[in-house]
């Protein structure tokens, strides 16, 4: 894509949906971090079904301690890995109030120091809590920036730094979001709705599918 096409590309986009937001629910820093963790191969609305009777008691580290490992476990056993899950995210709220005062820090470089927080974990939480303009790159990302062309990369690192790239203001604190739900929506992995994609016209994938298939 040109520079010119990937402006409209977020144009059509933010007007489509000009506040786009996590479908993650939390309620503060810490609560959004805990979601975050736990939503690794697990869908958004998995990980809010879980986390509701678990946040609804548990809002601070502290709190999360004193629910402890078999607590924990009970509020997401129904979310895949949520052994390993839980342990993490006992640890990591230990090591917030050991570390950081039990406050969530507000650097990459500080929050991939936490137990079960990677580089696409800690990108969320700086963008949607701290608001800074970070790209998360997740499966849909990774599948949209190469299939449209817009960010190409065999990794989400990869991808990551072409979105750092190439993403033009007034886009970038918001881009993240729009991608994750273009991708989740309409260029879903198996079947491209592109019969309703505002930005067909953009994309440099080869096999459109422009009519909407017949259902069996």
């Amino acid at each position: 894509m040109t520079k010119d096409q990937i402006f409209e590309f977020f144009r059509r986009l933010a007007e489509d949906n000009p506040e786009p937001e996590t479908e993650l629910e939390y309620g503060n820093a810490y609560q959004l971090l805990v979601a975050v963790a736990l939503s690794a191969q697990a869908t958004d609305v998995g990980v809010n079904k879980a986390t509701r009777a678990l946040f609804a008691r548990v809002e601070t580290p502290q709190q999360m301690l004193d629910l402890g490992l078999d607590g924990l476990i009970g509020h997401i056993k129904t979310i895949g890995l949520f052994n390993s899950k839980a342990k993490n995210v006992i640890a990591l709220s230990q090591l917030l109030i050991d570390d950081y005062g039990g406050d969530v820090p507000d650097t990459r470089d500080d929050l991939v120091r936490l137990p079960g927080v990677g580089r696409k974990t800690a990108n969320v939480v700086l963008n949607c809590w701290f608001k800074q303009e970070t790209f998360a790159v997740d499966t849909h990302i990774l599948r949209v920036g190469n299939r449209t062309g817009l960010a190409k990369g065999k990794t989400p690192e990869a991808v990551e730094a072409k979105l750092e790239k190439r993403v033009p203001q007034p886009f970038r604190l918001h881009a993240h979001h729009w991608l994750i739900l273009h991708g989740r929506y309409v260029c879903k992995a198996r079947t491209p709705e592109c019969w309703r994609c505002q930005v067909v016209d953009l994309c440099s994938f080869r096999k459109k599918v422009l009519v909407k298939p017949k259902k069996r």
